[in-house]
């Protein structure tokens, strides 16, 4: 993985998704992509004069911007990473994917399950941005500031195309871990079987262990985060959205579960 986006925003998640992204590149030796998004299309232009008023708003969020951008970058001049900085006005989610479809990750902040007072929540937009991108998402989860590659890694696999998707994604990562652990929980969904995944993995030099995990009447993403703190994962990849977002929305979903609760760096694919 050489080209690593990074979402830009003036929010509570910044300093730790700009933290790991920077681990991302330094020990990959890749280049890091910053991305910021001037989101105009959120305010709504009074359709009686207040043409004035919307211009005036934007410069302020532009001079906004500039501040933060002039801090991130005496950081980045410090870090010794290679690095570019692509500003845009509009759409948050349709710019990252549009910024992607030549990076090999984007990351992005795990969004605050509660609202608190004074706080700048990053943005909900990991489920949209991961059903649309054609590369790999590292959901950075609250208040991480590091990420060693070299440590465990836990696949979470149920044998989907989803599943299978994100182990070819991830294949740069795995083959840094000191250990990758693949793990089914018992209750799932049956597909593919775990040990053709750790054969795939094995003609690409990463050898796994394959692990039965009984859910024991826990939902599936309960499962999964034991198993990542029992097998001392630093990173869990899986699948995003085996079933519709509809479905997950409606019904609740793994997908969904491990975004709002996850306390590790997930990386997902669809």
């Amino acid at each position: 993985m050489k080209n690593i986006l990074l979402n830009i925003h003036d929010d509570d998640g910044q300093s730790g998704r700009l933290a790991v992204a920077l681990d991302v590149v330094q020990q990959t030796g890749g280049h890091l992509i910053c991305v910021q998004v001037t989101p105009v299309e959120a305010y709504v232009v009074d359709p009686y004069g207040g043409m004035f008023g919307m211009a005036a708003l934007i410069d302020t969020l532009h001079y906004q911007d500039k501040t933060l951008r002039l801090a991130i970058e005496a950081r980045l001049n410090c870090s010794g990473v290679a690095w570019d900085w692509r500003s845009h006005d509009g759409n948050l989610v349709e710019t990252l994917i549009d910024q992607s479809m030549l990076a090999d990750l984007v990351v992005l902040s795990q969004p605050t399950a509660q609202q608190r007072r004074g706080g700048r929540q990053p943005h909900a937009i990991v489920g949209d941005v991961v059903m649309y991108t054609r590369c790999p998402v590292l959901m950075v989860p609250q208040g991480m500031e590091r990420l060693d590659l070299a440590g465990p890694v836990v696949v979470a696999w149920n044998g989907s195309a989803e599943a299978a998707h994100a182990l070819r994604l991830a294949l740069p990562l795995l083959q840094r871990a000191t250990a990758v652990h693949l793990v089914e929980v018992s209750d799932d969904v049956p597909g593919l079987a775990a040990r053709e995944a750790a054969q795939w993995l094995s003609r690409h030099g990463v050898a796994a262990d394959v692990h039965e995990w009984p859910a024991k009447g826990r939902r599936v993403s309960v499962a999964l985060l034991h198993a990542a703190a029992e097998l001392s994962a630093r990173t869990m990849v899986m699948g995003a959205y085996g079933h519709s977002r509809l479905r997950e929305t409606v019904l609740g979903g793994v997908t969904r579960e491990l975004i709002a609760s996850a306390n590790l760096p997930l990386l997902l694919a669809h």
